[in-house]
């Protein structure tokens, strides 16, 4: 996926090790109409995002230039549906992006959703695979896992390496019923192909430990940084005004009661998820925990090369590019060169497509 699908804020607001060509940390959005419910839909959106960890307002369809019709004849053939800027969004496409498989994305309305109202599983993101028959795959873990096995091993079908990750109905303390997945950060390989992709057991620990820390605690850090303050939420949703086509009503809305909303949310997850006063702090230490874990001796967790955990941290933590809670942690914390090579490594691929 090309670059420029992304913007930075004007290079005079960055430090020196950012000052490089504008890239867009949203897409264009658009609103609901005005007038009648106008305004509660847009709070309405706002509330739901920030539940989430997203920081988009989309009501659009947009296709990137990975477009499954460039796959040969009887390859996998991908469209993935999401908000652009939802962490589990992101860490499946920086795992498709990183194995150069090209797709097609589908951005979804997150009020009406009706993008996937073909599906009963109403979260993003989904994605639709075609590798002989149609199949969908729900819950970013279980995509990532399933889609590597699936390249790994030829041994399965794409519909059969699925089954191995049953989806499980459970109820929260809250009552209300939600899916979770068995066996979402193994990858289904037998003893030949575990000890090529994992020369010893440490390895595939390690990656599934970090995996599951990176939704478990990590992503629980984006909404209350991006929020932290009425300025930073202001300016979130100003962006998002500015560069979507709002009406004056729907632009007003969309940029202060979105904000306000989104400020309280990020106060009630703070607490929810018992962080301390001041998240930065919490985002500074769980990303130097990061770095401390990859180590001084290797350029990736995985090595030389990505693994698993080194992509869905990095497409976690990207979702706030451009965003101030983004430079904080890159100025306070140690993270600059990791996540660095992940970009260029990842761009390569992208260029290789």
């Amino acid at each position: 996926m090309a670059a420029a699908g992304r913007v930075w804020r004007a290079a005079a607001l960055l430090p020196p090790w950012r000052l490089r060509a504008p890239r867009r940390a949203y897409g264009a959005a658009a609103a609901p109409a005005a007038g009648g419910g106008g305004g509660r839909l847009l709070l309405g959106a706002a509330f739901a995002l920030g539940g989430s960890a997203g920081l988009y307002l989309a009501v659009r369809h947009r296709l990137w230039e990975h477009s499954a019709a460039e796959l040969p004849a009887g390859s996998l053939q991908l469209t993935l549906y999401q908000y652009k800027t939802c962490p589990f969004c992101s860490k499946v496409r920086a795992f498709l992006d990183y194995h150069g498989l090209p797709y097609e994305i589908v951005e979804v309305n997150p009020i009406m959703r009706k993008e996937i109202k073909f599906s009963s599983y109403r979260k993003v993101p989904i994605l639709l695979a075609n590798a002989g028959s149609p199949l969908q795959l729900n819950d970013s873990s279980v995509i990532i896992s399933a889609i590597k096995t699936y390249l790994i091993s030829k041994r399965n079908s794409l519909e059969e390496i699925v089954s191995f990750y049953p989806p499980m109905k459970t109820v929260t303390e809250q009552g209300k019923e939600v899916f979770e997945y068995g066996n979402k950060y193994w990858l289904m390989l037998d003893e030949k192909e575990t000890k090529r992709v994992y020369p010893v057991k440490e390895v595939r620990v390690e990656e599934m430990k970090w995996r599951k820390w990176a939704d478990d605690w990590l992503v629980h850090l984006i909404s209350p940084n991006v929020y932290r303050t009425p300025r930073e939420a202001l300016a979130s949703f100003d962006y998002i005004v500015r560069e979507g086509k709002f009406g004056t009503v729907e632009g007003f809305f969309a940029k202060y009661l979105g904000a306000v909303a989104m400020f309280f949310i990020s106060k009630r997850l703070k607490k929810r998820h018992h962080l301390q006063d001041n998240v930065r702090e919490d985002l500074y230490e769980a990303v130097n925990e990061w770095v401390k874990a990859v180590g001084k001796h290797r350029l990736f967790m995985g090595g030389n090369q990505p693994n698993l955990a080194d992509l869905a941290v990095y497409g976690v933590l990207r979702v706030m590019e451009g965003l101030e809670a983004f430079d904080d942690m890159m100025v306070h914390t140690k993270i600059q060169p990791w996540y660095q090579r992940m970009e260029e490594v990842i761009k390569k691929a992208e260029v290789a497509v």
